[in-house]
């Protein structure tokens, strides 16, 4: 007869102890959420005006194409802005993604206006795109992650 022993997998571990540790970004508090919000505010107003810069945009080419920097700067202003937000996870991300919507449209017109830049509506659904996966990928980890008080609660569930 054989018989057949099985270690616990590394990732299993890794679940009991990683995601209690997202929760306090996940589930943050009033203070750090406006901060959250206001962090993400900052950054798409640096992004606006370093655009408006006339040869930045074709400088910043160089090291990546506009797919990749409009994709990475909106999937984080969107994760900036989930985790600034509060309701289920699908509020949160519907939040996200309207916000980076009503970003990415500014900042597309704002380019508009520009004789050195050209706003694009693909640019634009590259960035919803991305705030889009982001926000997905969000609400599939809320779903997995405890409320704090709910580990504290009932630590045997959290095992």
């Amino acid at each position: 007869m054989v018989t057949l022993t099985f270690a616990p997998s590394p990732l299993l571990y890794c679940h009991h102890v990683a995601m209690p540790a997202l929760s306090p970004l996940l589930y943050a508090e009033p203070r750090h959420r406006r901060a959250m919000h206001a962090v993400a505010l900052l950054i798409f107003t640096c992004i606006v005006i370093a655009g408006s810069v006339p040869g930045a945009r074709a400088e910043v080419g160089e090291f990546a194409s506009g797919l990749v920097l409009h994709s990475l700067a909106y999937a984080a202003l969107a994760t900036l802005w989930f985790l600034g937000s509060t309701g289920s996870g699908l509020q949160r991300a519907l939040k996200a993604v309207l916000a980076i919507a009503l970003m990415g449209a500014f900042d597309e017109s704002v380019q508009h206006f520009l004789p050195y830049r050209s706003g694009t509506v693909h640019d634009w659904l590259v960035d919803v795109s991305a705030a889009t996966v982001a926000a997905i990928l969000l609400t599939a980890l809320l779903a997995r992650v405890p409320m704090p008080h709910a580990v504290r609660a009932a630590p045997e569930r959290a095992r």
